[in-house]
This record gives C-alpha cells, structure tokens and sequence, in this order.
C-alpha cells in the first residue's frame, strides 16, 4: 500500500482559508479518520489528497513522491462517496467491473478481481442484481468493492455510513473493520461521527476550523485530550468541565477549589501553574460517582437508563450542570438530591486558553 504525508498544506476559496497550513504524516496501511464539526476541513482535505481540489501552497507525498501536479486518476486512489454513486441500469458484476473495462483489463483478470471483491463483501449472490433490488448497506458494498478492484495504494472514504440507518451503521463499522485488517490496506475515512472514529481508527485526527487539534490514537485522545475542544468534541456524552483554582500544591499533585466552597485533591501536578491560577477540570461522565460525601451535590433532572449504563443529569448547586455515568443497577430518580464524588482516573486539568495541563 502506501504513506501519505501532507507539509505545510492550505486551500483557500476565495478570501476564505479552509485548511490552514496544515501537515501530517500517515503510515503505510494505518486506518486514520479525520473527524470534526461541520464546515471544519475534512472532506476538502481528504479531495486535496484525491486531485479532486487544488493545493494552494504545500505539498502532499504518495509513498514519498510529490503529487501536487498529478491527475487524480494517476494518483492510485480509489474514494468511496457518501452518496453510493451506482449505476442504476447496471448489475453490480456490471459497476464493480466498469473501471476495469475502461482500462482494458483483460477480462480473464477482471473475472479474478470481481469474484475475489465479492468474496471479500459477501456479495457473491447478488453479483446479477441491479442496485434498485439491494438494501443500503449492500449497495455501500457494492461501492466500496468498486474501490476494491481496483488495487488503489490508498482508500478514501468520504462519509459513507451516513446514509445508512443506526443498527446498519454498526454492522457497516463492524464490516469496514475487518475489510481493513483483509485488505492490509491504507485508508482515511471522513466523518463527523465520533463513534465511528473512536471504533474504527488506528489514530484520529481532529481537526477544527482547517487546523489539526490533536492526532492520537483513539484511547490516547479520550483519556488525554490536547484542549478543551477535544474534550468536549471526543466522548458521549462530552466531558464535563469545571471551573477551579490551584490552592495548593502537594507532593502527589494539586488541591483545587471548585464552585461552591468545595475542594479537592487530585494527582495532576503540573509546574505550568501557578498557586491562585484559575483552571478548569474535565472529568468523564464515568468519572463522577454518587456518594454522601462526594465534592459536588445538586438535584437531578433527568435520569437516562440506557441498558448496561445510566446517566444521571445534575443541576449543580454552584450552577451548571454536570453528567455522571453509573452502572444500570443505580437507585437514582428525577428531582432528587445528589453528592457527586470525583474519581481522578477520569479527570484533566486545561489552563485558561484552554490548553491541557502536563
């Protein structure tokens, strides 16, 4: 397969900058998704990396050769499309076979590749099926085994499970999984979907307002984000965030005071603050447990029993509200009176920009 490496990348539309001098470096058969709000940069980015748009300064590299002036079909990607972009009138043998044909592939070949891509997508039986006779999810296979075919160095995927309804986005994630570990292939995947990102990447880039905010794998982005955008973008639900001050420092971290005259102790020193600096502290829905003696206390207002979990929604005494995460067995009702302990496995501390504490 291949490396992809972006330096120093932007693409401008007009006066508008939508991916601000931005570099990254993806390794030869890595599942990486980029992932973001609305109007951040991903998919302009991910066309940046097909041919389909411009770059305006920087340069990418395809397994360490420039790409900046070759044609998208010279590129040796394949991109999979949210929308499935099938023709209607053909079989799918017909439309996974169409790139070949153009090609000149010879047809024994052709045969090969078809009954190997099907295989791999479990479409075999439907091979003399028109599109308009297969669900959804069996039509994004038909579209990605047109990816397939056609041995790319690199799949771009586009958003491609957003069409589909929940339970099929699951299956799709499950199945885009394993075709990665058959394939061996190098893949970027766009969405605005965290789960997706979170159960499918080898490492996530997230990206906000055409900059990269952080790159990590997904365990190192949700336990340890670079800000608080991350924090509240990367987890459902998001982290919770605290306003605090440093109090004083201790030998196995820090003594913060939370709204509301409470305190609390917590081993995340960090000599980037100062005693008397403000603060703020994320912790994880899972990180805030009921207890009498817990730091924090409030009254409930709406309690979510979601199966294996639930979660507790709190209005804060000190004011805001606060989301905890307890097992499904928890005896906890709406408008009651709760105290909130802070587990410090499941905390951050952010500076006042915003940044995150070492």
């Amino acid at each position: 397969m291949a490396t992809v490496q972006l330096k120093n990348v932007c693409k401008r539309f007009g006066t508008a900058e939508i991916i601000r001098n931005l570099s990254l470096d993806l390794a030869d058969k890595e599942f990486v998704v980029f992932v973001g709000p609305s109007g951040c940069g991903k998919t302009t980015l991910l066309r940046m990396i097909a041919g389909l748009e411009e770059i305006d300064a920087g340069a990418l590299f395809i397994d360490g050769v420039r790409m900046n002036e070759t044609g998208p079909a010279d590129r040796g990607l394949a991109m999979v499309f949210q929308s499935y972009a099938l023709y209607p009138h053909m079989t799918v043998r017909q439309n996974m076979t169409f790139s070949l044909r153009l090609a000149r592939v010879p047809q024994e070949e052709r045969d090969r590749k078809i009954a190997a891509a099907a295989r791999i997508l479990h479409l075999e039986e439907y091979l003399d099926h028109k599109p308009g006779q297969l669900s959804g999810g069996q039509r994004q296979r038909v579209a990605i085994g047109r990816a397939i075919v056609r041995n790319p160095k690199v799949f771009l995927l586009d958003e491609p499970l957003s069409n589909l309804d929940a339970a099929l986005r699951g299956q799709m994630r499950g199945e885009l999984g394993r075709l990665h570990q058959d394939l061996a292939a190098t893949m970027i995947y766009v969405t605005h979907d965290q789960v997706e990102a979170m159960t499918m990447a080898d490492r996530i880039v997230v990206l906000r307002a055409g900059r990269v905010e952080q790159v990590g794998t997904p365990q190192e982005i949700y336990r340890r984000p670079a800000n608080t955008f991350v924090a509240g973008f990367i987890g459902t639900p998001p982290m919770n965030m605290l306003p605090a001050r440093i109090i004083t420092r201790e030998s196995a971290g820090v003594r913060l005071a939370l709204p509301g005259q409470s305190t609390v102790s917590l081993p995340l020193a960090s000599n980037a603050s100062n005693i008397g600096d403000a603060v703020t502290l994320g912790v994880r829905p899972e990180g805030l447990k009921p207890q009498s003696t817990g730091v924090l206390s409030g009254t409930t207002h709406l309690v979510e029993r979601l199966g294996a979990i639930t979660l507790i929604h709190v209005d804060l005494d000190s004011g805001g509200r606060a989301i905890a995460q307890v097992g499904a067995n928890e005896e906890v009702r709406t408008r009651e009176r709760i105290s909130l302990a802070i587990d410090a496995d499941h905390c951050n501390l952010f500076d006042h920009d915003g940044n995150a504490l070492p």
